[in-house]
């Protein structure tokens, strides 16, 4: 998640400044991250590297036909981050973006307090007057809503799909846009103060605290234009933090999202069709929306 955001935010050509901070083996795909940072102008100084783990990856296959995705993911040198790897204090960042939770064994560890190391770095990140983001994957472990649960007072934004939405308010998965809004403010309720934003192929709903329900429909994307979804949701992710850091209104963060996610989709692997932001929604508008 932070590798794809970070790239795509280069893309969109954002800018503003980017910085990674994370664990990769000392392995050839380790230093192909950090050239691709270096190429990507992203500052991997608070990048650690590890002889104990071999970098993290994920081989998805998707099948033709259906678009169904299976996931094989090597934890790796994730497995291995924590709290002695994050200087929070001393960065200058406006916005931090932890990813994915329930990913990162270390950090999701929940203790007999019932926190998790991620909700003690989120709330560092507040404490220093950052704005937290938090996304999820979509995780079997059964200790999913604890994990999660630990985080959400002390965040400000929350990304998420509609299968991780089922697991962490309960119910069968669902697209139902009342079910979905009355689940999404449920995980609200919990703490998050900014918003609850949940994305699936057909648009996006963002929940506020004391607010309507916002809702952007996904961007009408022929099929034959579709080369992959890898990296779709990070792509919306990343839309709607530009929007975010640049002081945007939520409606206008919420159509450069699903804009960047179908622009996204062009291409096989994460990030290779991302364009600069003002492409991606002149994209998505000349196609239009569902």
């Amino acid at each position: 998640g932070p590798y794809n955001v970070l790239k795509d935010l280069a893309k969109l050509k954002c800018g503003f400044p980017l910085a990674g901070v994370g664990l990769i083996g000392n392995d050839a795909d380790g230093k192909t991250i950090l050239q691709d940072c270096d190429a990507h102008g992203i500052d991997r100084s608070g990048l650690q590297t590890t002889e104990a783990a071999p970098t993290s990856y994920t081989d998805v296959m998707t099948v033709t036909n259906s678009g169904r995705r299976t996931f094989f993911h090597q934890h790796g040198a994730n497995a291995l981050l924590n709290m002695d790897h994050f200087d929070l204090p001393r960065t200058s960042a406006r916005i931090f973006y932890l990813g994915y939770m329930c990913l990162l064994r270390r950090l999701d560890v929940v203790g007999g307090d019932g926190r998790t190391p991620a909700s003690r770095l989120f709330e560092q990140a507040k404490a220093v007057g950052m704005v937290t983001v938090a996304d999820l994957v979509s995780n079997e472990t059964s200790d999913f809503p604890n994990v999660v649960n630990s985080s959400l007072a002390h965040l400000n934004y929350l990304f998420l799909n509609e299968y991780e939405l089922a697991r962490l308010a309960g119910g069968p998965v669902t697209k139902d846009p009342v079910e979905l809004e009355s689940r999404a403010r449920v995980v609200l309720e919990r703490g998050v103060q900014g918003a609850v934003i949940v994305h699936l192929p057909e648009g996006a709903l963002c929940v506020r605290p004391g607010q309507p329900a916002l809702r952007q429909p996904a961007v009408r994307i022929p099929a034959a234009m579709i080369a992959g979804t890898v990296g779709a949701g990070d792509a919306f992710g990343t839309g709607f933090l530009l929007g975010l850091h640049e002081g945007w209104e939520l409606p206008q963060c919420l159509e450069l999202a699903v804009c960047a996610a179908a622009v996204s989709l062009r291409d096989a692997t994460s990030s290779a069709a991302i364009e600069p932001w003002e492409k991606c929604l002149a994209f998505g508008r000349q196609l239009g929306f569902y």
